[in-house]
Parts: C-alpha cells; structure tokens; sequence
C-alpha cells in the first residue's frame, strides 16, 4: 500500500524547495528539502509508523529540523513553517515551476514585469511576445516556454505508469478481500502497461456488488466521488485520476477484461478475424453471428482460442504485428521479472544517492539479485557529489572489501561517466579499464542540434570501456522532450560496437521507450533494465522497466542483466 501521509510530506517539502528557489535562498537548504521530497516519495513503511517508532532521524536526508517539520504535520495536520512560506510568494508563481523551460529567476522576473502569475497569464504573454524582451529572454525563450506549456498539458491530461499503477493494484487489492468479489482486474491502457494513462478502469463480477460500490467510493484514496450505482461506480483520487470500478456478468468477464484492455486497433483487427469465421466478439462475450448464440467469454484465453490464436500478452495489444506474429506461432516469450538477476545503475552517499553501498548491496540481495553495479557520477557533476577519480579508486577499494563479506552475491564497480559536450569522456581511458561496468550519459548540451548530439554518443560508444549508453534519449516524461538525434544510426552504431542500451526504468524516464527497444532487437543490440535507483527503495521501480522490455517484445536473451555474473562479466568484456 502507499502511504498518503508520505505523499503529502513529500510534496509539501517539494514546494518548500520551490519557494525557496524563487527567493533565491541557500542552494543545499533547498537540495535538502528535495532529497527528503524525494526520499518520503519513496519511502516502503508509513511515515507515521516511523514517529510512533521514534526513528525519524534514521530516515535518510532527515535531520533534527526536518524531523521536527514532519512531526509538526503528523500531529497537527498541517506545517505553520510552508503555511507563512506560501504566503511570501504568489501562489501561481509556485504553479509556474511546473513549467520545463521556466526556472526559479525566470518565475520571479515574469511577476514582476509581466505580473503573470498562473499558466492562463504566460500563455497568452508568450503569444503576444511580450516576453522576448525581457532581460536575459528572446525569441528562443518564448518557444521553449511555449513547448513547456504543452508538455504541462500533455502531463496534466495523462499520469505516469508508475503513479496509476500502484494506485490501481491498492484498489484491487483492497476490493479482492471482500467476500462479495469473485473476479478483479484493471483494463484500459494501464494493464497494457503504456508509459502514460488516462483513467483507470477496474472490471469485477460478484452476487452482491452493493458493498463492493461502498468500499470503492469509501477507500482513503478517494477526493470525490462522481458516481455511485449498483453496477459502475466513478470517482477522483487525491491524486487527480479517474477511476471506474464496473461490475460485469461471471460468463462475461473474459470477454470484457480483453474488450476493455484493448487497445482499440488491436480489437478491430480481432473482429475483424471474427467475421471472417461467422463470430461476433464484444465486451459481452463472442456469438454465433447468424444464432446471436453465446459461445463463449468467460475467459479471457477463450476469446483468443476460438480464433485459433495463442493467448497474447496484453503489452502486446497495439497493433503492431502481434496478431500475425500469433498466427504464426512466433510471438515472442517477453521478458520476465524473476529473470533479472541484478541491476547495473545504481547512486550512493559516495554522489547523490540517499544510501551505503552495503545498504544498496543488502537490499538487491532481499530482491533476489545475484549482483548489482555501483555507477555513482563522474566528476564534471559537481551538484551530485560527482566523483573525482581518486575518490573513485576509494570506493573501488571499499567495494573490494566489501565484496570479502558478502555471501553469493557481488558488488560490481563502475561509474555513471559524463559524455561531455565535444563527446569526450568525463575520466580517462586509464581509470576506466580498472572498472567492471561504465555506464556513460549525457548530462547537459540537451539542446545541442541533432547532428552534435548523435556525434556525442557515437564517439562515447566507440571508446571500448564503454559498457552502456544510459537514458539515451534524455527525456522526462511530461518535464523533457527527448534529445533531437538520429536515434536510427545510434542503433546502427551500438550493434556494430557491441555497446549496451539503456532501459531506464525510472518512471519518468521509461528511456528507452518501447518503439526503440524493439528497434534495437532487431539490429541485434542488447539491453540492460537498470533502475538508476538513488536509494534502496527505487530498486523497486525495476517493474517498470520491465513493462516498457515487454512492450518493445523482448526477451530473456536480449536482456543482459539477466545472465549469470560469469556471463555477464564475459558479456562485457566483449567490447575489448
């Protein structure tokens, strides 16, 4: 279950962190405010259940001030210190930060000039072009603004897998432990497993679905309900997503669960097998056409069986081959969780991760990993602690040590090595021989024209202690656009090199996405599912990525972590 009391800190600390940016306040008062928003966002156990414990100090990143905050919230409701913040600036300025392309200075400068104070306002001063003349802006600026804007939208219209999904698993999970439930599941996009969603729509069948409507609009995570009958219910979560709960006939429910899962091509392409066989498929079952006869529905594997089709995994519901590929007897046997036997792209203390290498080490092993690699960042970013490379021949030294006490399980060394913008490499080709894994990324220069930015990569992949390309498109879902490269000769590259790509699996990141996954098996490049996890509990969202592996069709063998550690270590020294 997710914590709401978590949640709230977090985003509470989140604005904190905001409003004192636009004040121009202490930059690692303001770091500090983030690491905990972060941390509480993040956080396995209640918050209130640490206080009761009185361990509040144990929580990474929280010291005695901000323990005092949070016992503050827990035992009042509310924190006096964001209440008389808030106050300090205007609110839509807050609101503006949303924004990609509108920083702290950038929110100040268009109150005071512009008084825009909320999106309606920057909107239309950005189509009027009253902002080009402002100090330090242009033309350029109003169009990322603009392109901001959009992506605000986009990210307001649809939520991240990785908050839709553990949301609608709560739900389920609290409406399975009725005794009225006989059959749940969630449908739609979500149990397709896309990046974003819109809504959330739950499918159940049950004699008595009264009590199921009442627990549904009742449950903690409910802001408002919009509907409640004996057969659909619908309301809006505190997190601004919108929640169907439906009840379905037992001979119907396959049936629905495949018609509302979708996706909608997909289910043209099944009728339109239907037809062809004198079958009509709905939400109700699939009939004889001529009879209007039920033949079957219950179950969702005898919608695709009675069209001499094997069961298709709903990630692969887009029309785009599985069908044919099914009729074939070729789809693909997708990539599965137990299969990962350990994660590549991990932050400690050491740069900006919230835990202990040994910390990070014991709850990979709790996951059932076999290893893990430790890529903190290299030196060029100084505002994540970035490793200089004596620091990193310490903590190869620590990670060597540490590796004499562990039973079965390996800590790796490596490093999240910065690409810098004439491509060159953060470390020198010395430092990096001496590591078992070198995850290399891009960090700044976003904005750099296509050519320059695919160069930068290419030239990282054709150094040969360059193990893996991380996030290689750069882009935050709903916050960044992906980088503008010639992601087709990038693939090209990383085939003829034998590098690695990235699948990372963090939920706003998702990078690479499922087109290119597919796109790289099929050029023969491997993948690795890595976390780029800052703390013990972002090993979780290992889930994620595995979503995105499954949607792009692949495999236990296109995976490389995966193999067992001797493999693997053979896998990568094939660069050499």
């Amino acid at each position: 279950m997710r914590k709401l009391k978590n949640l709230e800190l977090s985003r509470i600390f989140e604005q904190i962190a905001k409003i004192l940016k636009i004040k121009d306040e202490n930059p690692f008062k303001i770091r500090a405010y983030e690491k905990v928003a972060l941390v509480l966002e993040n956080l396995p156990i209640d918050v209130e259940t640490i206080y009761r414990q009185g361990g509040l100090n144990n929580i990474p990143g929280v010291g005695e001030g901000i323990a005092k905050k949070i016992e503050e919230f827990l035992t009042t409701g509310k924190l006096e210190y964001y209440e008389t913040l808030k106050e300090s600036v205007p609110a839509g300025v807050i609101e503006l930060l949303d924004i990609p392309e509108v920083g702290p200075k950038t929110a100040k400068l268009l109150y005071e000039q512009l008084n825009v104070d909320n999106i309606e306002k920057l909107e239309k001063a950005v189509k009027e072009h009253l902002i080009k003349d402002l100090p330090g802006m242009g033309e350029k600026s109003e169009t990322n603004i603009l392109r901001g804007i959009e992506l605000y939208k986009r990210r307001k219209e649809r939520f991240l897998l990785g908050l839709a999904l553990p949301l609608a698993e709560e739900i389920v999970e609290r409406l399975s432990k009725l005794e009225e439930t006989n059959k749940i599941n969630f449908a739609g996009s979500l149990r397709r497993k896309k990046e974003t969603i819109g809504d959330i729509d739950i499918l159940v069948t049950s004699q008595k679905p009264e009590k199921i409507m009442k627990t549904f609009v009742s449950l903690p995570q409910v802001r408002e309900i919009l509907a409640e009958g004996p057969t659909k219910s619908s309301v809006i979560t505190r997190d601004d997503i919108h929640v169907d709960v439906r009840v379905v006939e037992p001979i119907s429910f396959g049936a629905a669960l495949q018609y509302f899962t979708g996706s909608k091509a997909h289910n043209i392409k099944l009728r339109e097998l239907a037809v062809k066989r004198g079958l009509k498929i709905n939400e109700y079952g699939v009939f004889d056409s001529k009879t209007g006869k039920r033949i079957t529905g219950e179950e969702e594997e005898e919608v695709y069986r009675i069209l001499e089709l094997p069961f298709i995994p709903p990630e692969l519901r887009e029309d785009r081959g599985e069908i044919e590929a099914a009729q074939e007897n070729e789809l693909p046997q997708l990539i599965e969780y137990p299969q990962i036997k350990g994660d590549l792209h991990l932050h400690t203390k050491w740069s900006d991760g919230a835990h202990t290498i040994r910390q990070m080490a014991e709850e990979a092993k709790k996951r059932g990993y076999n290893y893990i690699a430790i890529t903190d960042h290299s030196q060029s970013l100084k505002f994540a602690g970035g490793l200089t490379e004596e620091r990193l021949v310490e903590q190869i030294e620590e990670i060597q040590k540490l590796n004499l006490e562990l039973d079965d399980f390996t800590v790796l060394t490596g490093i999240e090595v910065d690409i810098k913008s004439d491509g060159s490499l953060d470390f020198s080709d010395e430092i990096l021989s001496k590591l078992d894994v070198v995850v290399a990324a891009i960090h700044s220069g976003f904005k750099q024209e296509s050519k320059i930015i695919t160069e930068r990569i290419i030239k990282a992949m054709q150094n040969k202690f360059v193990h893996i390309i991380a996030h290689p498109t750069g882009r935050l879902i709903g916050y960044r656009e992906a980088y503008q490269m010639d992601m087709d000769k990038i693939i090209q590259v990383a085939a003829d090199t034998g590098t690695i790509l990235e699948i990372n699996a963090h939920p706003e990141r998702l990078d690479l996405n499922d087109v290119y996954c597919r796109m790289a098996k099929e050029r023969g490049v491997q993948l690795a599912i890595e976390t780029d996890a800052h703390s013990a509990e972002g090993l979780a969202t290992m889930d994620f990525g595995i979503a995105v592996a499954r949607r792009g069709w692949l495999e236990e063998k296109d995976i490389i972590n995966t193999l067992s550690l001797d493999k693997l270590v053979k896998r990568l020294k094939r660069k050499l």
